[in-house]
């Protein structure tokens, strides 16, 4: 069985997280490079990209309308145990009771690294933004704590267990937040294509999601969030990275610090603990239920 998940350049905390949670849970050699059967957990990774003769398990991923056409997951080679939320379940008419949460809930079941010391408020870009944005610069101007989500996953989550109030465009910024109980202010992302999957997740636990609006961090970001595209290629970059464009960068950079500091003094969301703990249970039992039907069969193949 085949961990499937999106690896991307550069790495996506998010999704890097499916390389430490399932090999924590699953027994030894349950994950192998097999693709007869593929494994997909964390991220919006229900798709149709995926070989027709293959089995597709899946546990608790998502779909995402913006990112892939609706794949046929009724076609026999599906075995869906649970899903990221309700608006998944819609779009793939699957019944609502497969809308258990996302998997990085399991997280609660996993050891976890030390929490990092002295973070009173902490942001976390989503990581497109990290290459399009100025964020670090703008966290240093307002007094926040940059957490960059393309580093090490333990990185991430020491810093996310150590905070008081974590500020996030990246949606695993929220999930993380939400399962290890640190409240969180969740961010309209830069681009539009990124925003609906959130729903989905947060309806999982009925949280009533609240989105702020964050200004843009550098001109890219503001081409990006008022016309809906990117401004990409060389050309766009000798535009906006042009001496002549960096005084206008810097007015940008001190306005979103501005907009930061606004959001560290708004109220925080988190959702119950009846809900979390429900959804980790329930994420768990059918974890278990993997092992107990797929590892005979691993078994035999070995």
């Amino acid at each position: 069985m085949k961990l499937t998940y999106f690896q991307g350049t550069p790495p996506n905390f998010g999704d890097e997280l499916n390389a430490s949670i399932w090999r924590t849970l699953l027994p030894d050699d349950f994950l192998d490079e097999n693709n007869d059967v593929l494994f997909l957990g964390i991220g919006s990774i229900i798709q149709d990209i995926y070989p027709a003769n293959a089995r597709k398990v899946v546990v608790g991923s998502g779909f995402a309308g913006a990112y892939s056409a609706l794949p046929d997951v009724h076609d026999g080679s599906w075995d869906i145990r649970f899903v990221r939320g309700p608006e998944t379940c819609k779009a793939l008419k699957l019944d609502l009771d497969l809308a258990v949460t996302d998997a990085a809930v399991l997280l609660r079941q996993t050891v976890l690294p030390p929490p990092a010391k002295r973070i009173e408020v902490a942001f976390i870009p989503h990581y497109e933004s990290v290459e399009r944005g100025n964020w670090q610069r703008v966290c240093d101007l307002a007094g926040v704590h940059f957490i960059d989500p393309t580093k090490p996953t333990d990185l991430i989550l020491a810093d996310i267990q150590g905070a008081n109030l974590v500020i996030t465009e990246a949606m695993h910024g929220a999930i993380v937040s939400d399962a290890l109980r640190t409240p969180w202010v969740g961010v309209k992302t830069m681009h539009h294509v990124h925003r609906g999957k959130w729903h989905d997740w947060a309806a999982s636990l009925e949280i009533d999601y609240r989105p702020k609006n964050l200004r843009p961090s550098n001109g890219r970001e503001a081409w990006a969030f008022h016309t809906g595209r990117w401004g990409s290629g060389p050309r766009a970059r000798a535009v906006f990275g042009s001496r002549a464009f960096r005084p206008i960068n810097a007015r940008i950079a001190h306005r979103a610090a501005s907009s930061l500091h606004r959001l560290a003094k708004v109220d925080p969301q988190l959702s119950s603990d009846a809900n979390i703990e429900r959804a980790t249970d329930r994420a768990m039992t059918a974890v278990d239920h993997i092992v107990r039907d797929y590892a005979p069969l691993q078994s035999a193949r070995a």
